[in-house]
């Protein structure tokens, strides 16, 4: 009979040798980890990209502290946010002048939805997730509210039928290509497609995508999309989100927060709004230079980096934490919430237990830091460029302890913080 102590050694000659052939090894270096601790949240806040800390320290001392407002000009800064957002686009496969970094994901979302549906005016539908991320629900029944629009929610599994059945009165669809709370992915080209065969248009949210996934935004037709620069991307707490218009949707967007950035001639100092030309006529209010900084050097850590060789390391990643989790938490009170196919999965595994708040806050205790998504998921992200499988391995371990030692009951560990 095989012991949980026998598993463990297995498990660990199994991560040295993954970590040993492991051609992005040497990236972990391109980030300022904490000693003693393992981080497997990066799909909800990144860990500090080690390009950061001297871009913030220039920015604030000598671009804003000496050049003071000529940073305008003599750096950049009025440039930053389609430069930035260029440098984000190499990350979606989307051609340069596309993408737009700046404002909240919020923000952006609501500026593409309202956009999208204005280009297909007599199209009384909107078709979002009942699973999406919250912020995209309350978005798409806003503008539903402020266009006259049916918001009609659709699982991404059940899209393609619905759009089959009912597509010629969909103005566009809002989907996220992984789902944010089980990690499973869905197939954003398929379902691109299948909106446009039914003349709608597809927007999607790569929050949990961008910076993990070998994206193809123009290969694949996408008409918009939007995502934060603090997950996967690791821009910093709050970095700005990004926005993606495709060239071919470009002249006629219609941006509806139509701020001083977005006009054709800003400093013309006009009493009526003209739009800037391409991407640049999504720009809304001045950009948050300190954070946009952030971000641009938080993109470096990707530098001559190939995103296929990320997805392939962080499906091997969630491959062998579903392994540590099979011989190591079986009988538990753990079930398995992410799917176990490797095309079905994003870069997270989520498992469900009824105690999955006081757990991850026990883990943490004990030097794994992860997240809950309520009412009862253990989620736990893995960023290809800085976690390794004996982090996967240590994080199960532990996981494993907390729950058999029977800690996690303890009043502290149950007692609920304002963020979870």
């Amino acid at each position: 009979m095989t012991t949980a102590t026998d598993a463990l050694t297995a498990l660990a000659s199994r991560a040295a040798a993954l970590d040993a052939a492991d051609p992005l090894a040497a990236l972990r270096d391109r980030f300022l980890l904490p000693e003693g601790v393992v981080y497997l949240d990066g799909n909800s806040l990144g860990a500090l990209p080690a390009a950061v800390p001297a871009a913030l320290e220039d920015a604030v001392r000598r671009q804003w502290g000496t050049d003071l407002i000529r940073s305008w000009n003599d750096n950049g800064w009025w440039q930053a946010p389609q430069r930035v957002g260029d440098a984000v686009g190499r990350l979606l496969g989307a051609a340069p002048g596309q993408v737009l970094a700046g404002e909240s994901t919020s923000v952006q979302l609501f500026n593409a939805l309202t956009a999208a549906a204005r280009l297909r005016p007599g199209r009384p539908l909107l078709l979002t997730d009942p699973d999406q991320f919250p912020t995209d629900q309350y978005i798409a029944d806003s503008v539903g509210r402020l266009l006259g629009l049916e918001v009609r929610r659709v699982p991404a599994r059940e899209l393609a039928a619905a759009l089959a059945a009912d597509g010629d009165r969909v103005a566009v669809t809002v989907y996220g290509p992984v789902d944010y709370r089980t990690g499973e992915l869905y197939d954003v080209a398929a379902l691109t497609a299948a909106a446009h065969r039914a003349g709608a248009l597809a927007l999607w949210d790569l929050c949990h995508a961008a910076g993990c996934l070998p994206l193809e935004l123009d290969a694949h037709g996408v008409d918009l999309a939007v995502g934060c620069g603090y997950k996967y991307l690791s821009g910093g707490p709050g970095a700005p989100a990004f926005l993606y218009v495709a060239h071919r949707h470009q002249d006629a967007f219609d941006q509806p927060l139509t701020g001083w950035n977005g006009h054709a001639e800003p400093f013309a100092m006009e009493g009526s709004y003209r739009p800037a030309p391409g991407i640049g006529r999504a720009r809304v209010g001045t950009p948050p230079m300190l954070s946009l900084l952030a971000l641009e050097a938080a993109l470096t850590a990707f530098d001559g980096v190939d995103t296929v060789q990320v997805r392939a390391k962080s499906v091997s990643l969630t491959e062998f934490l579903l392994e540590c989790a099979d011989r190591l938490l079986d009988g538990l009170g753990f079930t398995v919430a992410t799917p176990r196919e490797a095309d079905r999965r994003g870069s997270q595994v989520s498992l469900r237990h009824p105690d999955a708040y006081p757990l991850v806050q026990a883990l943490a205790a004990r030097g794994v830091i992860g997240d809950m998504r309520a009412p009862d998921l253990v989620r736990l992200g893995v960023n290809a460029l800085y976690v390794s499988h004996a982090d996967v391995l240590a994080a199960v371990r532990e996981l494993r302890e907390a729950a058999v030692s029977g800690e996690y009951r303890d009043e502290r560990f149950r007692r609920r913080a304002a963020v979870t």
